[in-house]
């Protein structure tokens, strides 16, 4: 296969200005002072050089569907601007054979005040095609994004859901070598979004290039054959082994023994003027620690310990449980069910403990995070964010049916009863 992207060594840096702290001023301190600096440039006190990459390389075949995964901030963004020639890197170089269309942010090659038809046939020109290509697929793009009731519109006038389909269509439909998209497909409804994996499986099909970024695990592994791990700018893992990598990012660490139990030992992390984590873990029924993997045919338990240092009506805790692909399965905390049934929290040590009930989860690493927070109000621990984790290992117990030994289809792996009805 040829390499049709090469990246050698790029780096994007950008300079971040700050101002200077004021201290605290009246309303009328800020008009006068708005006043009397009208005209004038603003005075920054410091510059920051931050770099978005740093020290990036990789090749890329032809026909290669490669996913870009990475918390926010990680540069993938930037990463397509480069690649898309929308921006150049500070250092390095990039190679690039073909031509290259790109669907990075809504509006992305449209001009509002053209119409759809007329920015089918300008986003054509830009990627270089002649009029009769463009006219041989313009019935297709149209077919596709749906939108043909609105061709003669102006897109300014578009939704945000039309602008994406058109835009897509365009980009998947008129032969680029390289198709680039973003998270942008998020806008999009469902069946919108499964018709473009498709599509863009297909294009990786006929031997043309697909980059896709997206905080979709599941699109990512359905779509991609290979995967980009980015962290704070750089390269941390680029690999075939598309899964291996999903859970590399949604886990953040190799899973061991010792990830099923978090302690915060000298009792300064998470702290805040409610409360203080101290123990997050998976136990029996008992509270005691539960080896792993764990069979699926006994009850687990989730625990945390505590100390309360001043009490609210609002104060609770709970979890968020993940799957390898990063989908939130589900989320509990203290306060769910009716004020009569909420557990008795007191100043001091507490220890709360939460069921998932036998014969729910299916074989497979789940990553549950501790959430704690004043309901509505404040996030003390936020599982979205930095929140302490622990690890859930799964394998076995699914079902006493001879039919299913091994891993069942689906998130979960419910046992329900059934019954017959003969008349």
């Amino acid at each position: 296969m040829d390499t049709v992207i090469k990246v050698k060594n790029i780096g994007k840096s950008y300079i971040i200005k700050h101002k200077q702290q004021e201290r605290y001023t009246a309303l009328r301190d800020v008009i006068s002072n708005k006043i009397r600096t009208f005209g004038k440039k603003p005075e920054f006190s410091s510059n920051e050089e931050f770099w978005a990459l740093k020290d990036l390389s990789f090749e890329i075949n032809q026909g290669d569907r490669v996913g870009i995964i990475g918390r926010n901030g990680a540069g993938k963004s930037t990463l397509l601007k480069i690649l898309s020639r929308i921006t150049e890197p500070t250092v390095g170089r990039v190679g690039i054979k073909g031509r290259v269309a790109s669907l990075l942010e809504v509006g992305t090659g449209f001009h509002p005040e053209l119409t759809g038809r007329e920015n089918i046939y300008l986003n054509g020109a830009v990627l270089g095609m002649k009029k009769a290509e463009i006219k041989r697929k313009f019935d297709e793009i149209i077919d596709f994004a749906e939108v043909e009731k609105f061709l003669d519109t102006p897109v300014k006038r578009y939704s945000s859901g039309m602008y994406v389909r058109l835009a897509f269509a365009v980009a998947a439909h008129l032969e680029p070598e390289i198709l680039v998209v973003d998270e942008v497909l998020a806008v999009g409804d469902a069946q919108f979004q499964k018709k473009c994996l498709g599509k863009m499986e297909q294009v990786g099909k006929n031997g043309r290039t697909v980059l896709f970024v997206s905080h979709n695990m599941g699109a990512i592994e359905q779509l991609c054959k290979t995967a980009i791990l980015l962290e704070k700018g750089r390269l941390k893992d680029y690999s075939n082994n598309v899964r291996g990598l999903i859970k590399e990012y949604v886990f953040g660490k190799d899973v061991n023994g010792d990830s099923f139990e978090w302690i915060n030992h000298d009792g300064n992390e998470y702290k805040n003027d409610w409360f203080t984590p101290k123990k997050f873990c998976i136990t029996n029924e008992s509270g005691n620690k539960l080896g792993m993997p764990a069979s699926n045919d006994r009850d687990i338990y989730i625990q945390i310990e505590a100390d309360i240092n001043k009490l609210d009506p609002a104060l609770n805790f709970g979890y968020a449980i993940y799957n390898e692909e990063g989908i939130l399965l589900y989320w509990t905390v203290s306060t769910d069910g009716p004020e009569c049934s909420w557990p008795k929290i007191k100043k001091g040590h507490n220890i709360l403990r939460n069921r998932i009930p036998m014969r729910l989860l299916n074989e497979g690493i789940y990553k549950i995070s501790l959430i704690g927070s004043l309901h509505f109000r404040q996030w003390l621990c936020n599982p979205e964010m930095n929140s302490p984790s622990i690890y859930l290992n799964i394998q076995g117990g699914l079902s006493d049916s001879p039919y299913w030994n091994i891993k069942r289809p689906g998130v979960i792996a419910p046992v329900l009863d059934w019954k017959v009805f003969n008349n």
